[in-house]
């Protein structure tokens, strides 16, 4: 019992069709085939060939959620996309800039940072704007939860963050997305590419080249505004903690299907789907 079809290339390991052939399983029960080019039934068809009863499609909707990264990198050559904010009880993501300056900035409690380095340890890359990485200095790794950190995209269009920032440290690889240059570095990498009318498709292609599943976005309201506007998200997650800043920054609106509600302490947690 299998979730996707079994590979019958090679890559990084031997055809998982020729162990079961090799152990002579005369059954495999599958809930997906695998839309990956160099599969794609093939590795159905192999079996097929060599005598095996092949029942395909049980449990299918279950396959796929489970799979969600891989079959939206492959079918949508794009990664799974989830959109991370918390928000005042009266909608604001932070204070203004020039307000910060002495004042607690912080929105959620300390499990439900907890919860978010869990996350960030289950997906393959962090997204932030560049404004983000100004005011708060943050790491973007999984800290406080035992994990691999996420690679740490930035998007910094006119290069102007200092390298002494934190998301530069040696924790994770960091991209740095920009307009100016291509610069290969051990632990920074800046890549080129357009912030214009088409900074989304390229985004998207830039993660495809690089073999990025899925990218969690925890940037300030402009860079999740971005991928909301061209309806380029899969998943949001929506923390509303209990105080007020009274002004501020707004929390992004979107329109998403609810599928869960909790209670994180004080914290409620909002989980949403793209409905298309």
């Amino acid at each position: 019992y299998v979730t996707l079809e079994p590979c019958a290339h090679h890559g990084k390991t031997p055809p998982c069709v020729d162990l079961i052939l090799t152990h002579k399983i005369p059954t495999v029960v599958l809930a997906n085939h695998d839309p990956f080019n160099k599969v794609n039934g093939s590795g159905i068809e192999k079996l097929k060939q060599a005598g095996v009863q092949v029942i395909l499609n049980v449990l299918a909707e279950e396959g796929r959620e489970l799979n969600k990264r891989f079959f939206t990198f492959h079918e949508k050559k794009r990664p799974y996309i989830i959109l991370k904010w918390a928000e005042t009880a009266d909608g604001f993501v932070s204070r203004q800039k020039a307000a910060i300056e002495g004042k607690n900035n912080w929105i959620t409690n300390s499990l439900s940072t907890q919860l978010v380095h869990q996350w960030r340890a289950e997906e393959q890359g962090i997204l932030v704007g560049r404004n983000t990485v100004e005011i708060d200095n943050p790491q973007l790794t999984c800290r406080e939860f035992s994990g691999i950190n996420p690679m740490r995209i930035i998007l910094d269009p006119q290069l102007k963050l200092a390298s002494s920032k934190r998301v530069f440290d040696a924790a994770a690889k960091t991209f740095l997305l920009n307009e100016k240059k291509n610069e290969m570095g051990e632990q920074v990498e800046v890549v080129k590419i357009s912030f214009g009318n088409h900074f989304i498709e390229e985004f998207n292609a830039f993660c495809f080249s690089r073999q990025i599943q899925s990218v969690i976005i925890e940037g300030g309201s402009f860079t999740l505004n971005q991928f909301i506007e061209a309806n380029n998200w899969d998943e949001s997650r929506i923390f509303k903690g209990k105080g007020c800043f009274g002004s501020g920054l707004k929390a992004p609106s979107i329109n998403g299907t609810l599928q869960s509600e909790e209670k994180i302490k004080e914290d409620i947690l909002c989980i949403y789907r793209n409905p298309s």
